[in-house]
Order: structure tokens, then C-alpha cells, then sequence
């Protein structure tokens, strides 16, 4: 079995937003270079990333076909085969990923949300039912659903992923800005908002200092 990089998984979905603006414009076979000039990635580091997802074999000086390009990283995704999971914490960051429509688009269906607010319990967010957390581990196994993301506070955090693993989840998506100590059978990826920040803000600073020596 390929392993793959995180960095190298992560440019899966640019690739696929790119290539589906260019299936909406009418373009149908694209090539490396294109794909990295549009990027700014390397010619070579797109070809390789190509090849270890498509399923038809590149032809030079041709390129590929989009709309198969843009099946098979959708398959390699897991895209076309729909994923279920719950959100613990439906406070603003909770309500906007129950509201967010493009989920559907990548496979995930999210199912209901949980929380210990009074005033959100019994409600609905973005269609989907609130449940008390307390009846996590009756609701989760009915549902079938291995995802569980967690949108709570860090304090919370810890506890919150342990009542979940312990309801039968397989898999935590942390949107809370805290490590989680879990079992190594659990998958666990971490959303890092302060991270991407830093990032943007140090890619700021330097195309700020390029402009100013011009």
C-alpha cells in the first residue's frame, strides 16, 4: 500500500478545485504544466502526485483528461463514498460546520449535533437535530457514524473525545486548540486555526517586504 505524505495529501483537494474550474470553463484535458504554473507548484512534483491517483496513464505533451482526472482524486478522496459523523459543540464554530453545504460534496454527511446547552437541546442547526452529549453513546452506534468532530472549548476537549471513543467512534476531526491523548487505533486530525495563521501571516510579512524593496 502507498503512503502518502501529509503535505502531499493536502494538495489533493487543490488539485481537485482547480481541475473542476477548469471542467466549468469548458477545458478537457490538461497537462502537468499547466496544472503547476497555476499552482505555483514544480512541474515534476505535479506529475508524480498525478500518477500515483489516475487511473489512465499520462500522455506526453498531451495531457490528461479532466473530468477522469477529477473522478479519480474524488475516488482517491473517499469523496464518492459517503461518510458519516456528528458534531460535539454546536456553539458558532459547531453551527457553521452543521451549515456548511460543501460537506455533502466531499462525502461526508453529518448527521446530528451534540451539546450541554439547555437552550440548543432538542433544537435544530443547519437540519440537523441537537442532542444532549449525555446521550452520545445511546445515539452514535444507531446512527453508524465513525466521525466525530469535536467544535468545544479546550478545557472540554480531552473529555469530549474519550465519551466519544468510548460511544464507538473511530475517528476525531479536533477543531479544539488542544493536543488529544487517545488510543493509537483512533484516527485523530487536528484543525490548527493558530497554525494556518501563522502561515498566512508570515507569507504576509513576506510578500509585504518584496514590495517594499521594488
Amino acid at each position: 500500500m502507498k503512503t502518502y505524505s501529509l503535505n502531499q495529501l493536502g494538495r489533493y483537494p487543490i488539485y481537485l478545485k482547480l481541475l473542476k474550474e477548469f471542467f466549468d470553463e469548458g477545458v478537457n484535458v490538461v497537462s502537468s504544466p499547466l496544472i503547476a504554473k497555476r499552482l505555483g507548484y514544480s512541474e515534476e512534483q505535479v506529475r508524480k502526485d498525478l500518477q500515483n491517483v489516475a487511473s489512465e496513464v499520462g500522455r506526453p505533451k498531451k495531457g490528461r483528461e479532466v473530468k477522469q482526472l477529477i473522478e479519480d482524486i474524488e475516488t482517491f478522496l473517499g469523496y464518492r463514498d459517503s461518510t458519516s459523523a456528528v458534531i460535539i459543540g454546536v456553539g458558532h464554530l459547531g453551527a457553521a460546520l452543521l451549515n456548511f453545504p460543501s460537506f455533502s460534496e466531499m462525502g461526508l454527511e453529518i448527521l446530528a449535533g451534540f451539546d450541554t446547552d439547555p437552550k440548543l437541546l432538542w433544537t435544530r442547526v443547519g437540519g440537523k437535530e441537537i442532542f444532549p452529549v449525555a446521550m452520545l453513546k445511546d445515539i452514535l452506534p444507531r446512527l453508524n457514524a465513525h466521525i466525530v468532530i469535536i467544535a468545544v472549548p479546550a478545557s472540554a476537549a480531552q473529555s469530549v473525545a474519550e465519551q466519544a471513543v468510548a460511544s464507538g467512534a473511530k475517528a476525531i476531526w479536533n477543531f479544539a486548540p488542544t493536543h488529544l491523548d487517545l488510543p493509537d487505533n483512533i484516527v485523530v486530525e487536528d484543525v490548527n486555526l493558530a497554525s494556518s495563521l501563522a502561515v498566512l501571516s508570515h507569507r504576509l510579512n513576506v510578500a509585504l517586504a518584496k514590495e517594499e524593496k521594488k
